[in-house]
């Protein structure tokens, strides 16, 4: 086999479906189907919906795809190719990596919209609203790994089938007690 050549020949149906993808026509058909024909329905880019079976279904860049619990985090996680505000490569390190998470734009792009607002004189009030938007975040977390430790077991049985209680203290009242502190720490302006 010559280096040039493929080892997979193209159907017609192939080739319709790349150039109707590369047109924008995504959801042409590439053959004719004669016999059953399933109801028809047509779905534009972005949209999102169930089959009969209950799978949920996306179309993405032009492709028909799974839509997942997962796809909101992926696109947290995932950094794109180039920052959505400026346009410029978004090279993959920290700073770009925590920036995009938290702000949805590139580390330059965060350090001139700061500068910009140092500039209008606003800066003392953006950097309180971003604390306590942190604080805020932190306590959620706090609280959820409360509520965790509130509604596990402190009976555990060992290997001989012995009972073991594993408390120590009164839980409800540490508890209330965190609960309320933590309400407190909510109401504080940083």
């Amino acid at each position: 086999m010559n280096q040039g050549q493929l080892k997979k020949e193209f159907t017609k149906k192939d080739v319709t479906r790349m150039r109707n993808l590369i047109t924008g026509k995504s959801g042409d058909k590439t053959q004719i189907q004669t016999g059953y024909e399933k109801k028809q329905e047509d779905h534009k880019e972005g949209d999102v919906w169930q089959d009969s079976s209950g799978k949920s279904w996306t179309i993405n860049n032009g492709i028909k795809r799974t839509a997942t619990k997962m796809n909101n985090l992926k696109k947290l996680v995932v950094i794109p190719l180039c920052c959505p505000k400026c346009s410029k490569h978004m090279k993959i390190n920290d700073l770009n990596k925590k920036m995009y998470a938290t702000q949805g734009m590139c580390f330059d792009c965060v350090v001139e919209k700061e500068h910009q607002i140092r500039i209008s004189g606003n800066w003392e009030s953006y950097a309180s609203q971003q604390m306590t938007a942190n604080k805020n975040e932190s306590l959620k977390d706090f609280e959820q790994a409360l509520e965790s430790w509130y509604k596990e077991k402190d009976d555990f049985f060992t290997e001989n089938g012995d009972m073991e209680n594993w408390s120590t203290g009164d839980k409800k009242k540490a508890y209330k007690e965190i609960k309320e502190k933590i309400e407190e720490l909510k109401n504080i302006k940083l």
